[in-house]
């Protein structure tokens, strides 16, 4: 079970202390993970982009930046779970990395057993439980289970939050969201400025419709909620 788990899994390994970050990388190409190694944060976030691994095991403490950094530069556009490994111990501290983006804190010293449970129980969260991971359109590919929108050959960027937006709604398609629901399951709260929600959608139609000015995927209806049209919208059903 752990060998299928770990295949064709790509792991970030962040660590500047070298003697901890090769045992890291021993002990995940030995149950099979593809294995990348960074000992700063700028090297991070360049093999981030140019291979967008499937999680991250994150020191907060980098030569050159620090862990929040790199947490929020990878929330930019990447949402693949970010387990932290780091000696600080500040409850404080650990609230703050889970707020910036990060799924999982472990405190250093671990045992590696530990750090290799923890990282296959965040990848199994990123598996998509819907029996439809791949929703076609006749512009772009939302790709669920490997969390991108793909257009032309390329994957697009997408903020966390506008990846969420555009998750849920591709899970649903054809029905209509409201827009509490947005508000609970992306936001956690129950009330948010209806224009918050506006801007995120104008921001997924520049990036994803053919014309923002006239949606066609992503059809707002006034004071009900949002509904993704995969195929477009009927004749009969206006846009706004």
């Amino acid at each position: 079970m752990t060998t299928e788990l770990a295949s064709s899994r790509r792991i970030l390994i962040v660590e500047d202390e070298v003697p901890f970050l090769r045992m890291l990388h021993t002990n995940l190409h030995r149950r099979g993970y593809a294995v990348q190694a960074a000992t700063s944060g700028t090297q991070a976030l360049n093999l981030a982009a140019r291979q967008r691994p499937d999680a991250v095991i994150l020191d907060m403490g980098l030569p050159d930046m620090d862990g929040f950094d790199v947490i929020t530069g990878l929330r930019q556009w990447n949402a693949s779970p970010i387990i932290v490994l780091s000696a600080r111990t500040a409850e404080a501290g650990k609230i703050a990395a889970l707020d910036a983006g990060a799924s999982d804190y472990v405190t250093k010293p671990c045992g590696m057993d530990e750090v290799m449970a923890r990282l296959r129980a965040v990848l199994r969260d990123t598996r998509t439980n819907t029996d439809h991971p791949v929703v076609k359109t006749a512009h772009f590919t939302i790709d669920l289970a490997g969390q991108q929108v793909i257009r032309d050959g390329k994957a697009i960027r997408l903020t966390r939050t506008e990846w969420q937006i555009v998750a849920l709604l591709a899970r649903n398609p054809n029905q209509l969201i409201p827009q509490h629901r947005f508000l609970a399951e992306i936001w956690g709260i129950n009330d948010i400025n209806n224009n918050y929600m506006r801007v995120f959608m104008v921001t997924i139609r520049r990036k994803l419709e053919p014309d923002p000015t006239r949606p066609r995927y992503f059809i707002t209806e006034p004071g009900r909620g949002v509904r993704f049209l995969p195929d477009g919208p009927p004749r009969t059903l206006k846009s706004a």
